[in-house]
């Protein structure tokens, strides 16, 4: 699923994201860790992968979105 980058933390590791409908979902450092990333920035597209639904939601992989 495609996602927008919202918040980052690098001392952390964790952020957010908002999905295409504008809901708001968190990530924690595994979750970074797994998409092997270094660094995000807001605004970018991302892939995440998610578990769970509703209020038990967790994003558990975020990565670059590419084309």
């Amino acid at each position: 699923m495609q996602a927008t980058s919202y918040t980052y933390d690098s001392e952390t590791r964790g952020g957010s994201v908002l999905l295409d409908d504008g809901t708001p979902l968190e990530f924690d450092a595994a979750a970074f860790d797994a998409g092997g990333l270094r660094m995000l920035r807001a605004g970018q597209r991302v892939r995440i992968e998610t578990e769970g639904e509703g209020a038990d939601r967790r994003v558990t992989l975020v990565t670059l979105y590419t084309f």
